[in-house]
């Protein structure tokens, strides 16, 4: 049996890979990857969604163009063409990304899923061992589905295929509520496909804030077709056009029913799972969370009976709630530092963590909801302010009726506690309050303390952050 001795271990290629540092040029380094090199954002996640998303805005151009006076047509969608064109460049970045490490004399690939033998102690599936001074675990998570028949049936898929798939479906069944779920159902909506959107409850993106959330439901039922209150049972091989059918459970007691629908693909996008199982982390006496994820310390180091294991630190989603990418990228860092410094640790600053829903509209959102912030400080004291888009000079240019931005502030100094928006460019109009939250800013002195281009649309956060009551102001 091999055995492979190194200074550092690495379990997983995304933001993991961003760890060897010219630190290590004159050390051993061990990356081992049993997926594709580069990790979920820049294969199946972030990247290549947001590349399906901005054609799939493109296409509903007609509909903006419409309410302005203008006559657009969408004639066609070249789908294998946006999907190439797409996979053409993640496929060669992954590529390189892979053939740069093979080629770095101090680093050695190891091609295969790996678990821990020993608190220092790695085996791979071919029986390789790897002993490492200090290892850290970035896994990251993988797509969660749901234990019923049929769910291995061809076509259906979750958001780490779907995106390959050859040619446009006519009829998309998507399940889940989600961020996932929501982009894709505006990427297949918005590129011509009738698509289906399937719902345990009566409304999507449930850990948003409620304005949100509710606002961004009736939007999503105008576009697509909302199946709300189903309960998946099956998958079944269909008979005549549709190539699957699903069954789902509805109501309750005495008036559950069953009801079928035919699709042509069926997207199931019900979560994401830590990959802590599949690095065997409870068999290690690592600490779980439990969801599953691994528990580390504010420097990332990872815990086992609550105190850190020498050596061993997580980071992104196998250790961390958000399961985003610069939430990722933030602890890679903190975990470069504290693997080259451990006299001189640093610890994560995690908060405000911004994040956003690329679906149709965008949706964009930082810190607390309403009701946490209420639970937070007492519903007493927050100031809240609901600005339409359609307020504004530059919503008026755009003729926007649902374009929202939300405020919520401690009234008592103007702190920002959270901040949320739903609409065009929801993503990059956020930015300015999270700095605000960032920098320790109140709603007024933010708003106030710098100029802002008129008539430009991030007038709408401006006047958001104006809008809050503070007392004594």
């Amino acid at each position: 049996m091999r055995t492979l001795t190194a200074d550092l271990a690495i379990i997983g290629s995304g933001s993991g890979n961003s760890l060897i540092t010219p630190y290590w040029d004159d050390k051993r380094v061990v990356l081992a990857e049993s997926g594709v090199f580069g990790g979920t954002c820049l294969n199946v996640g972030c990247i290549p969604t947001k590349m399906f998303v901005r054609p799939a805005a493109l296409a509903r151009g007609p509909e903006e163009a419409a309410r302005l006076g203008v006559s657009q047509v969408t004639t066609a969608v070249d789908w294998p063409g946006i999907r190439d064109r797409v996979f053409s460049r993640i496929d060669a970045i992954s590529e390189a990304g892979e053939r740069y490490r093979e080629e770095l004399g101090h680093v050695e690939l190891v091609s295969q899923r790996v678990r821990f033998d020993a608190p220092g102690s790695l085996i791979a599936e071919d029986g390789t061992r790897i002993e490492a001074d200090r290892i850290v675990i970035a896994a990251g998570s993988r797509a969660v589905l749901p234990d019923v028949p049929g769910i291995d049936l061809p076509g259906v898929h979750t958001s780490d295929t779907v995106m390959r798939i050859p040619e446009p479906p006519e009829r998309v069944l998507v399940i889940g509520g989600g961020y996932i779920a929501c982009e894709f159902a505006g990427v297949f909506s918005g590129l011509g496909s009738e698509v289906l959107q399937a719902v345990r409850t009566d409304r999507l993106l449930r850990s948003a804030d409620d304005d949100i959330a509710e606002r961004f439901t009736v939007e999503a039922a105008r576009q697509w077709e909302l199946l709300r209150g189903r309960r998946l049972q099956r998958i079944s091989a269909g008979e005549g056009v549709r190539g699957l059918v699903a069954e789902f459970a509805t109501g309750e007691g005495s008036e559950e029913r069953t009801e079928r629908v035919a699709a042509d693909v069926v997207l199931v996008a019900t979560g994401r799972r830590p990959n802590s199982d599949l690095v065997g982390a409870a068999e290690a006496g690592l600490d779980l969370h439990d969801d599953g994820r691994i528990a580390v310390d504010e420097y990332q180091r990872v815990l086992s009976a609550g105190a850190p294991v020498p050596g061993v630190y997580a980071l992104g989603d196998v250790c961390s709630p958000w399961q985003l990418k610069h939430v990722a990228n933030h602890e890679a860092r903190i975990v470069a530092h504290n693997l080259e410094h451990p006299d001189e640790p640093r610890s994560s600053r995690l908060l405000p963590v911004p994040s956003a829903v690329f679906t149709s509209p965008e949706i964009a959102q930082a810190g607390l909801t309403e009701s946490q912030a209420a639970e937070r400080v007492g519903a007493e004291h927050l100031s809240v302010k609901l600005q339409d888009y359609g307020d504004t000079a530059y919503g008026w240019a755009m003729e926007d009726t649902t374009g929202v931005f939300k405020v919520i502030a401690d009234r008592r100094d103007g702190t920002i506690l959270g901040v949320h928006a739903m609409g065009y460019q929801a993503s990059n109009l956020i930015q300015p309050a999270i700095m605000a939250m960032s920098f320790g800013l109140d709603a007024h002195t933010a708003a106030r303390g710098q100029y802002w281009i008129h008539p430009a649309l991030m007038e709408v956060t401006e006047n958001a952050m104006l809008g809050v009551e503070i007392d004594g102001r």
